[in-house]
């Protein structure tokens, strides 16, 4: 295995870790009062479109796609100490046009969308003209089984109609969220792997009603996590993403990458947390000593580099093998971090916490955010436990 850097993401990572220090981690604290000052929350603060701007002029824009030229074409072993550097900051991900859920859906535009789809809806979301929302989970049923699924999509003559209450919804609530991703079932008594689609729904569409904005741990995040009821909303019928039935396999196609995007993320997040931890240790005294002589901390410290270094080895791991061998070789492998990653990012966000005592838990630092993320991002994409189990049972397999 090598993962040696190739020269394109040598040049991108010093550009990019410029871009990060100059620009992007200064601008945190604007971004935060742009939004508390906007009548408006959850509309994009005037610092992140001057952020964005630079990072176009820079080169670093649409990083992550890899699909028919229409992004920067890097491999995922290229892409993965980039994720790692811009996922240091929370809105580092925003500033280079690489943040969920619109890397998601222009990856499943970019594979299954109809020419015209494409038109309609990738290019301007690579321009970030427009933002995009993802339909799938639901607050009635288990959705981590995506065939317990219970929202419909119904064929009416040249038209579909769809019904179903969706929650979570991220990024509905952004102002500049013109399409909706819905996945529903088509055909309820089909093939269980058959029975669910997805279909572009224009986010104006008449039936589509955002019930509340969800807090994640008490944070509202400037995107907005939607509580949507769809009813009797109708869509042209070529607004069916593939065909019909092909929900599900979208839905796979669609989570694989976006698990890889996390993990490298958190990469990211831990060594942000780590730095914290150290930086703190180092300036605060307690009992006649820096806290960086107490030996809590200094394991604290040990433990988080030693766990940092081996989920970035199995992050790099994934990423060669799926470039090399092909997303199946990498099943095991790439469950296995997006459960390694958060849980190893999350121990590391909350030693910080802890270090930084009454300081971690108020909102002058941005740990108690990035806590609440790590912990919640071991739900979101499919909770640990589908991912141990995927793993478990792959590893028996080899026994049987």
């Amino acid at each position: 295995m090598d993962f040696s850097y190739s020269a394109r993401t040598d040049a991108l990572l010093e550009t990019l870790e410029t871009f990060m220090t100059d620009h992007v981690l200064p601008a945190e604290k604007v971004y935060d009062a742009q939004i508390a000052a906007n009548t408006n929350k959850h509309e994009q603060p005037a610092v992140m479109r001057e952020l964005q701007e630079t990072a176009r002029s820079q080169g670093l824009w649409n990083l992550f796609m890899t699909h028919d030229g229409l992004g920067a074409g890097l491999t995922n072993l290229e892409y993965a100490p980039l994720a790692e550097v811009v996922g240091r900051s929370i809105i580092g991900n925003e500033a280079i046009n690489c943040s969920a859920p619109d890397t998601g859906n222009m990856e499943i535009l970019a594979m299954f969308g109809t020419e015209e789809q494409k038109k309609d809806w990738l290019e301007p979301l690579l321009d970030c003209r427009i933002r995009s929302a993802f339909a799938m989970t639901e607050p009635a049923v288990a959705s981590s089984d995506a065939t317990n699924i219970t929202s419909t999509i119904r064929r009416d003559g040249d038209e579909y109609v769809l019904n179903g209450r969706k929650w979570y919804t991220s990024g509905v609530l952004d102002p500049d969220c013109k399409l909706i991703i819905f996945m529903g079932k088509s055909d309820p008594d089909g093939p269980t792997y058959r029975q669910q689609s997805m279909i572009l729904v224009p986010a104006d569409s008449p039936g589509i009603e955002v019930l509340r904005d969800l807090p994640m741990f008490g944070f509202h995040d400037r995107l907005g996590h939607g509580d949507v009821q769809f009813t009797d909303v109708r869509v042209p019928a070529s607004n069916m993403l593939g065909a019909e039935g092909d929900g599900f396999a979208i839905a796979q196609g669609r989570l694989g990458p976006g698990r890889m995007h996390y993990a490298m993320r958190a990469v990211g997040m831990a060594e942000r947390a780590l730095e914290m931890m150290c930086r703190r240790s180092l300036d605060r005294v307690a009992f006649g000593a820096p806290l960086a002589d107490r030996g809590v901390v200094r394991e604290w410290i040990a433990r988080s580099r030693i766990e940092i270094d081996q989920i970035r080895l199995l992050v790099l791991k994934s990423s060669w093998m799926i470039d090399t061998r092909g997303n199946a070789s990498a099943r095991s492998e790439v469950a296995a971090i997006k459960v390694a990653a958060m849980e190893v990012a999350h121990k590391v966000v909350d030693r910080a916490v802890q270090t930084f005592g009454a300081a971690g838990v108020s909102d002058d630092f941005v740990l108690a955010r990035l806590h609440a993320i790590t912990r919640a991002l071991q739900i979101a994409d499919g909770p640990s436990e589908v991912h141990l189990r995927t793993i478990a049972r792959l590893e028996t397999k080899k026994y049987r």
